[in-house]
């Protein structure tokens, strides 16, 4: 994400993580949630892009590599979250 600032990688952090939240859940979990999902989302997405060997490039392709992180991380935690 070189040349986008840390104010991009907040806003897209946010848009990643609420769209996550969305797919998952059919909502977001509210803002500060969202952003920790969405970020640690990107890295999860960045590792997983690498290991695929696949390059994201623009907001939207690194928005996209974001989404599918923070699914996935989503996912990971669903599997640990007790059922009632």
């Amino acid at each position: 994400m070189e040349g986008l600032g840390i104010l991009w990688s907040i806003i897209i952090g946010i848009a990643a993580g609420a769209i996550a939240g969305w797919i998952m859940k059919g909502r977001g979990f509210g803002i500060v949630i969202n952003l920790i999902v969405g970020l640690v989302g990107s890295l999860l997405g960045g590792w997983i892009y690498a290991l695929l060997g696949i390059n994201s490039s623009g907001i939207l392709g690194v928005l996209l590599m974001s989404v599918i992180g923070a699914v996935v991380l989503l996912w990971i935690i669903s599997l640990f979250k007790r059922k009632p």
